[in-house]
């Protein structure tokens, strides 16, 4: 039996621990490329070798990831096997952010610096990241309980990272950049941000216990064979990684840059518009992540996808439908019409493809009980490993993505000569309001097909690739509600034969 007392407990310090981690996250997945271009100049060149660097590190952070989960495996410390990698993974991933967001360099001294600065990352990050989300199946394997779990982790993770997806933008570009420029903004934000994620995951250091029954079983070796086998021998895990992926691609296209670049190209350069648009893109989904189970009990997960995509489907089609109109034209509410109008687009896309995230999260954990089912093994570490496997992997072919529609649509012209104007006032050469007003001129010459060809990407692939997940997952994936307890029931029955 779960010690109730402690499950409630562990209810509210668990998901606590990770808003200051998705500030990092926030910070290094969403706007790190955007850094980079409105703060370094850049050659063709460069900026392919980049993005070459974010894939490969991404890929190999994808690769590592079931590594780590297996070396979670065989730890067995008095801490239990998940909190001494948090510790190890949340203070040298706070020196990394730190040191790749303040450096002066540019050029290629740049790009070979951030190569070095981005593996790291990716290497302290993974150490923290697979063994805080391990441990979730070690909290409870109640179907309720993990939902809620689930739903309340991914409540508060939207907390970190839309707080820092409001704040970033807003004190980093336009008039209330801090220091007067891009550039000395970042690092300061950096810094702080260094500090809150540990302090943070204290909540659950100190607060949380996990379930420690398999920590007297034989340590199993770090074995690439294990990690094979558990992965090929899961049939409904394979489905819901692909399925995963698919998803995870169309939701990042907005956030990968390619959203505040169309923001700051169509309406300003002024950080305070994108903080609005993603502060009210991202508000209406904390709504599913506070009643999702409540909601789970009444709606099972293929029918709430089912309306959650045709929220999703009207979203588009009203940021679609702003390209028959003009910005500065029409004003209600005190704002640009235009830019009303896809705000509220983003708000309801947002909340389908949120609440898609939420499911097939929830749908990657239940294959731990199911593997249990067919080999006798749980293997937490290694499967639910593969969730950040899969977003590290789709934020990689996101950078791809970005990276071409900016090289194809020209948009380097313009942010080069942007980071130009934004070193000048860093290093006191230029007034913040000269820099201000020599942008706005800039920005007076981008042409209406660019704007378009950045809107089109952040409307029509995330929404064909959610429908395309949607699809795959009503046909492949078989672990539904009466599925998984059935499943549930016949492992406690096989504990109860065992302890007789």
């Amino acid at each position: 039996m779960e010690d109730k007392k402690q499950t409630r407990k562990n209810l509210i310090m668990f998901p606590l621990g990770t808003v200051g981690r998705d500030m990092v996250y926030s910070l290094v997945t969403n706007f790190l490329l955007t850094f980079v271009l409105f703060t370094r100049s850049l050659t063709a060149a460069q900026l392919s070798a980049i993005t070459a660097i974010m894939v490969g590190a991404r890929i190999f952070d994808a690769l590592n990831d079931p590594i780590m989960g297996n070396i979670i495996e065989r730890t067995r410390t008095k801490w239990g096997k998940f909190k001494p990698w948090i510790v190890i993974g949340m203070f040298s991933t706070s020196a990394v952010i730190y040191a790749a967001f303040s450096t002066k360099l540019q050029g290629w001294s740049f790009v070979w610096f951030f190569g070095v600065i981005y593996f790291l990352y990716s290497i302290t990050y993974t150490m923290g990241d697979i063994s805080y989300w391990g441990m979730i199946p070690a909290l409870s394997s109640d179907g309720d309980t993990r939902n809620a779990f689930t739903a309340r982790t991914t409540l508060f993770a939207g907390i970190g990272g839309t707080a820092a997806s409001i704040l970033i933008p807003l004190l980093t570009t336009g008039a209330n950049a801090i220091g007067g420029s891009t550039s000395v903004a970042y690092g300061r934000i950096a810094l702080a941000i260094a500090f809150l994620a540990p302090a943070f995951l204290c909540f659950v250091l100190f607060g949380v216990r996990e379930r420690r029954e398999d920590l007297s079983e034989p340590v199993p070796p770090v074995s690439f064979k294990k990690i094979w086998s558990t992965i090929s021998g899961n049939d409904q895990l394979i489905w819901i990684a692909v399925i995963f992926l698919i998803h995870e691609i169309g939701n990042g296209v907005v956030m990968s840059g390619i959203g505040s670049t169309y923001i700051y190209f169509e309406f300003g350069y002024e950080g305070g518009l994108y903080s609005l648009f993603t502060t009210v893109g991202m508000s209406v989904t904390a709504l599913l992540m506070v009643f999702y189970p409540a909601i789970s009990r009444k709606l099972p997960r293929k029918k709430l996808m089912g309306v959650l995509v045709k929220v999703a489907t009207l979203g588009y089609i009203l940021m679609i439908a702003v390209l028959a109109m003009r910005a500065g034209e029409h004003y209600a509410l005190g704002m640009d019409l235009k830019f009303l109008i896809l705000t509220i687009g983003y708000m309801l896309a947002n909340f389908g493809q949120y609440g898609f995230y939420l499911i097939l999260m929830i749908s990657v954990i239940n294959t731990v009980e199911y593997n249990e089912y067919l080999h006798g093994t749980r293997d937490e570490g290694i499967i639910t490993s593969l969730r950040p496997f899969l977003t590290k992997l789709a934020s990689a072919l996101t950078v791809v993505i970005a990276s071409a529609t900016y090289m194809l649509a020209g948009v380097t012209k313009y942010t080069n000569q942007i980071s130009t104007y934004e070193n000048a006032a860093a290093s006191g050469q230029m007034s913040e309001s000269d820099k201000l007003a020599a942008i706005h001129e800039l920005l007076g010459g981008v042409s209406h097909s660019q704007s378009v060809g950045l809107l089109l990407v952040m409307t029509v692939l995330p929404y064909a690739l959610m429908v395309l997940s949607y699809e795959l997952y009503l046909r492949r994936y078989k672990l539904d509600e009466a599925e998984y307890d059935r499943i549930c029931g016949e492992l406690n029955a096989r504990r109860e034969s065992k302890s007789v």
